[in-house]
């Protein structure tokens, strides 16, 4: 039962945010047009370009869209053109060099008021938590798996978060591996590959697969932020993995934990993954699994 000192706590949360980012204002970060304007420019210079992708990401429907694309147009700030999809019905949106110049500008000053935001913060881990549990929690959209390169900055930032939480978890420092150009390599096609959860332009999982030998593959790295835990985000995960590792010719997968990471032994049980005997020197690892595919 939801009780109503809970229920005031909720309203008063969504007043101060409203009144803080400006959702009310006609002239959002001073550029002169409302929030939900500005969240189209955005969108679409983010590269929500196809009328139905930025439809959908935005929960907007077609008519509202349709307002706030004439006004865009009308500035001189995006163009309309037939998609470069199959479908001749579907249109494109893009941002003309004026829109860029706005797009870059709304960047700017949203990057510069959330640097003001978290420097009044004398807690700005719990809070930055807090901000991630809300996002999960809120968040319309599920969060999207795709392949990603070793060396990309989404990646260097999962594997941050994944070390600041072993050394957490550990009592020790764990800093991110440094990998040679061979290692890289191995996480990617065809030997291997590492994937990101993505939800919002944000990073909330990561795992990797690299080759042990021809026939098996080393699931590693997989690292979920805690806000979006018990929402089957590992799970989707690991069967992504384990896609991956049918579809470029593997035909089992290992991987090791800790004794410190109990949730993730319990894991791989449900998933179906066996207990064998130590294959490898991690001196971290205490659990040794495989799973035939």
């Amino acid at each position: 039962m939801i009780s109503e000192s809970e229920i005031r706590r909720l309203r008063r949360f969504n007043r101060v945010v409203t009144s803080e980012l400006g959702a009310m204002d006609q002239s959002f970060l001073g550029r002169g047009r409302p929030l939900g304007l500005a969240r189209v420019l955005q969108a679409i210079g983010q590269g929500k370009e196809e009328l139905r992708d930025l439809r959908s990401y935005l929960g907007l429907d077609s008519g509202l869209l349709s307002r706030h694309l004439r006004v865009l147009e009308a500035e001189k700030l995006v163009v309309a053109a037939p998609s470069q999809t199959q479908d001749a019905r579907q249109k494109r949106v893009t941002l003309t060099d004026a829109g860029h110049r706005e797009f870059d500008a709304y960047e700017a000053l949203s990057d510069q008021h959330a640097q003001e935001l978290l420097g009044r913060s004398r807690k700005r881990k719990e809070l930055l938590a807090a901000i991630d549990l809300i996002s999960a929690t809120f968040g319309s959209r599920q969060p999207r798996i795709r392949r990603a390169a070793p060396t990309e900055p989404d990646v260097t930032y999962a594997m941050g978060e994944y070390t600041s939480e072993l050394s957490d978890r550990f009592g020790r420092s764990f800093a991110v591996p440094e990998m040679s150009e061979a290692e890289r390599q191995d996480f990617l096609p065809p030997r291997g590959v590492f994937l990101l959860a993505v939800q919002d332009n944000m990073a909330i999982a990561s795992g990797g697969l690299r080759p042990i030998d021809q026939y098996c593959a080393e699931v590693k790295r997989v690292w979920v932020n805690p806000a979006w835990r018990g929402q089957g985000v590992s799970r989707d995960m690991m069967r992504s993995l384990e896609d991956e590792a049918r579809e470029l010719g593997y035909a089992s997968v290992r991987l090791d934990t800790s004794r410190h990471l109990q949730e993730a032994v319990s894991l791989y049980h449900a998933l179906g993954y066996r207990e064998i005997a130590r294959y490898n020197d991690n001196p971290d690892a205490d659990h040794f699994f495989e799973k035939m595919l």
